[in-house]
């Protein structure tokens, strides 16, 4: 069962996301070390992190290069505001995608912003026309196309967590 109130981090717990994050197949024992503290602890630590929701899962990064997946797009959904449930029915559309990895509800010019991975332009093209476009409510869409990837990742800053008062 996952906590919803937010409990005060300390230096260790922030070590701790800070490892798993990098490197989530560390062991225990290499991780207490890092840390500076005993197993038993830092295992109790990992778990209490697990089950009040501040570790939500373990998972590989795989190379959407190597896998024929390398073309990024990110796309402006604009939608229609005709029916209530719009943004609703967009949303429970959009989760069903699979190549839509990404997909955030913004403030701004438009509604929407997709990440998309596909094989190539003629894939984008498809998806676009095929499945993008034919969302529920959707009025318009602007596409970009990622030419090269500077930085990428989810590693979150345990710099910015302290600073703002959370740990």
């Amino acid at each position: 069962m996952r906590s919803n109130a937010l409990r005060k981090l300390d230096r260790i717990d922030l070590a701790i996301l800070d490892e798993l994050q990098n490197n989530s197949k560390i062991t225990n024992h290499e991780l207490s070390n890092r840390v500076s503290l005993s197993p038993t602890p830092c295992l109790e630590r990992v778990r209490k992190l697990e089950r009040d929701g501040y570790i939500k899962n373990y998972r590989a990064i795989l190379n959407a290069r190597k896998l024929g997946i390398g073309l990024t797009v990110f796309v402006e959904i604009s939608l229609t505001r005709t029916g209530p449930d719009v943004f609703a029915q967009f949303k429970e559309a959009a989760i069903d995608v699979p190549e839509v990895q990404e997909c955030h509800l913004v403030s701004g010019n438009f509604d929407y912003l997709i990440k998309a991975r596909v094989a190539d332009v003629e894939h984008y093209r498809s998806l676009l026309g095929a499945t993008i476009l034919a969302l529920p409510g959707v009025n318009d869409s602007r596409s970009y196309i990622v030419m090269e990837t500077v930085k990428e990742g989810q590693v979150l800053s345990m710099k910015s967590v302290t600073e703002h008062g959370v740990g």
